[in-house]
C-alpha cells in the first residue's frame, strides 16, 4: 500500500504545499475522452465522487477541488469533497476551521488516513506556523516541517493509523 501525494491549499484555494512521495511504475499511459462517466452517492453523509472503470486521472488539481465538490453534491448546504474514490486512487481531504486544507492522495487499501490527515495538521501546526518566518497563506519552505512529514507518511504506510501517544 502507498501514499502517492500529499496538498496543502489555502483558504482562498491556492496549492501552498505538495509533495510527491510516491510515484508507481506506469507501464502504459491511458487516454480518454471526456466527460467521463461520474457516479455522486451519499455515503455515511458525506459525498463519495467514484469515476467509473475508465478513469485515467493521476491526480485531481486541488486548486478548485472543494468548488467543484459543493456544486456537484447532491446533499445541501455541502462544505466540498471528503474523498473522491477511484479504482486506482482515493483523495481524502481534511478542511480546518480557519480554511486550510490537508490533502493524501493514496492507495484505495491505505488504511489510517484520517488519522494521517490530523497529523499532517499538528505536524503543520508545530513546523510551520510556529516558524517565525513564515507567512500565512504563502508556500511552505521549512525542512522540519518536510522532515516530518516524511516520517508521518513512512509511519503510516508500515504501521497504519497513528494512536493518541503519537
Amino acid at each position: 500500500m502507498a501514499i502517492f501525494s500529499v496538498y496543502v491549499v489555502n483558504k482562498a484555494g491556492g496549492l501552498i504545499y505538495q509533495l510527491d512521495h510516491y510515484a508507481p511504475r506506469a507501464d502504459t499511459e491511458k487516454t480518454f475522452s471526456f466527460p467521463l462517466d461520474l457516479v455522486l452517492r451519499p455515503h455515511d453523509e458525506r459525498v463519495v465522487v467514484a469515476f467509473g472503470q475508465r478513469d485515467g486521472i493521476r491526480g485531481p488539481c486541488p486548486r478548485r477541488l472543494f468548488a467543484i465538490g459543493s456544486q456537484l453534491s447532491p446533499e445541501v448546504g455541502s462544505s466540498g469533497i471528503e474523498m473522491l474514490e477511484t479504482d486506482t486512487f482515493k483523495l481524502h481531504c481534511f478542511q480546518t476551521l480557519t480554511g486550510i486544507k490537508f490533502m493524501v492522495l493514496a492507495d484505495p487499501r491505505q488504511a489510517g488516513i484520517d488519522s494521517l490527515l490530523r497529523k499532517i495538521y499538528e505536524i503543520y501546526s508545530d513546523f510551520a506556523l510556529k516558524n517565525p518566518f513564515y507567512s500565512l497563506e504563502m508556500p511552505i519552505r521549512c525542512e522540519l516541517f518536510d522532515q516530518n512529514l516524511k516520517l508521518a507518511l513512512e509511519v503510516a504506510e508500515k504501521a497504519g493509523p497513528f494512536g493518541p501517544g503519537s
